[in-house]
């Protein structure tokens, strides 16, 4: 909350100090409150070309130009010194209102702009040199834009919704790895090598803390991809390196040490390791918060043993039974009243290999409107269990056949909460005490010992949470891979700026995201 009230007080004061420096420039004040408009009215004042303000919507990119058009802009009111530009770049809500009402600032115009004694080469450097603080702060400590890839959250979020994610919903996060080339997030392209330094590692530490609330959309950092086969086509966050060892013990009779020798050496130097900051963004709904315990019933999802609405938005599979010889394609679907966008199959419509049954992958809204046409027949569609969700229990454990559409309960741990150590609870909560919070945790003689001293309980020392996607059955999420920790949490996704299928997805533009 904090951090929402000093990110809305910097916002007013910027736009105030705006308000006063358009009415010192001849344009109409009510004008600077305007997002975009108020850029479109200083790139007319200064005469720049209009193409300079149609450049600050491409992505990461137009960062640099927005803040260089309120360069210039300050510098019609006369300001062309180092100090200046830091303070139109650093502290705009602080210096925007001295020019906007200070007696002692005009409105200088283009005349004093073009009798400044100062080469385009040096306008470019100083331009770009503050764009590029100024925009690696705010990338790092305000939002970040962020970029749908894959169809796990449709259709809350569609492939190709670029997003702008707050960072001070949860708190803006230090970064691991101070040292790193602004605007690359762990490789560097062309080269293909690492755009970040190791050699200064900082804790974690988040100012302005503000918990993850249930039903979020957050951005996070993958909490399983620490060590990966860096072979982004092939596996990378797709098939996690633990998934491999996992494979191999299926033919090592379990042996999990074994495995990840013989995957070590198959692989060798493909495997590396990312510090927290670096790895992958994934993108989910936060349905469990520490200290809740969830549960999966034939597709719907209990917290604390209440059942949970369902998003109007949110997918998940249905088996549609058509009369004989009846295969529905794209059309049909329509017809029924169900949207179909880019990133899913056609229609997302999948054969199961039973006679006249196919699935069909729906909204809960469009369930409720669906137009059925004569003798067809819509059911649930329940996913077998699966060895493959965490926390890996096998198929022949009676008591653990979970399955993504019915699992659980699983406790979600929480900060200062303690659990008894036995093999249970190690089935689940290794990870978290040894990966998570960097303890050395060791069997001897049936006994735990962390850090070398026996135990037979655990307390947490962070905050988890359950992320899963709104597509709930083409979503890899907590149900397959666990915990996230709330050091690997990046931000609130907040708001749909742009977004794109063979042309411009007007009605979503500026949405706010549910």
């Amino acid at each position: 909350m904090m951090g929402w009230i000093i990110f809305i007080v910097c916002t007013i004061g910027w736009h105030i100090g705006l308000y006063g420096m358009f009415k010192k420039a001849g344009i109409e004040s009510w004008k600077a409150f305007i997002p975009f408009y108020n850029t479109w009215c200083m790139v007319s004042i200064m005469k720049l070309k209009n193409y300079w303000f149609f450049l600050q919507f491409i992505p990461i990119a137009g960062q640099f130009i927005s803040i260089w058009i309120t360069i210039k802009f300050v510098e019609h009111f006369g300001r062309f010194g180092f100090l200046h530009h830091a303070a139109t770049v650093l502290f705009p809500f602080v210096y925007f209102p001295y020019l906007g009402f200070s007696q002692h600032e005009k409105f200088a115009g283009k005349l004093v702009v073009d009798n400044y004694k100062k080469s385009g080469t040096r306008e470019w450097v100083d331009a770009a040199f503050f764009a590029i603080v100024a925009a690696t702060l705010i990338r790092t400590f305000v939002f970040e834009a962020y970029t749908i890839p894959t169809p796990s959250m449709e259709k809350t979020l569609l492939v190709n919704d670029f997003l702008f994610v707050s960072k001070f919903s949860y708190g803006p996060r230090l970064p691991n790895t101070p040292i790193a080339m602004p605007f690359v997030h762990h490789t560097m392209p062309i080269t293909n090598t690492k755009s970040y330094s190791e050699v200064i590692q900082l804790p974690y530490k988040r100012w302005l803390e503000s918990p993850v609330q249930r039903n979020d959309v957050v951005v996070f950092n993958f909490p399983v991809n620490d060590t990966l086969i860096n072979d982004e086509l092939n596996f990378g966050s797709r098939v996690t390196y633990y998934q491999v060892i996992r494979e191999y013990a299926k033919n090592l009779n379990g042996d999990l040490n074994l495995a990840r020798e013989k995957v070590n050496e198959d692989y060798g130097n493909l495997i590396i390791s990312r510090p927290v900051d670096k790895r992958e963004n994934f993108i989910k709904r936060c349905v469990a918060i520490g200290g809740d315990t969830l549960k999966v019933v034939n597709g719907q999802v209990f917290i604390n043993n209440k059942p949970q609405d369902f998003f109007p938005a949110s997918e998940r599979y249905y088996k549609l039974e058509t009369p004989a010889n009846i295969i529905v394609d794209q059309d049909q679907l329509k017809a029924m009243g169900i949207t179909i966008h880019a990133g899913e199959d056609i229609g997302d419509v999948r054969d199961i290999g039973v006679q006249n049954v196919q699935l069909i992958n729906i909204t809960n809204q469009e369930k409720k409107s669906l137009k059925l046409p004569q003798g067809f027949k819509l059911s649930d569609f329940i996913m077998e269990p699966d060895n493959q969700l965490f926390p890996y229990y096998s198929n022949s454990d009676s008591n653990h056949l979970w399955s993504a559409d019915n699992y659980g309960p699983i406790y979600i741990p929480k900060k200062g909460a303690t659990i008894s150590l036995n093999s249970d609870n190690l089935t689940r909560y290794q990870r978290v005490i040894e990966v998570y919070e960097g303890n050395n945790f060791e069997i001897k003689n049936g006994q735990y010992y962390i850090n070398g001293k026996l135990s037979t309980s655990y307390t947490f020392k962070l905050n988890y949470y359950w992320m899963m996607g709104d597509n709930r059955h083409n979503s890899l999420d907590s149900r397959y891979w666990g915990f996230v920790p709330e050091d690997h949490i990046v931000g609130k996704a907040s708001m749909i700026w742009f977004s794109w299928e063979g042309g411009p997805r007007w009605k979503r533009l500026f949405s706010f995201i549910k």
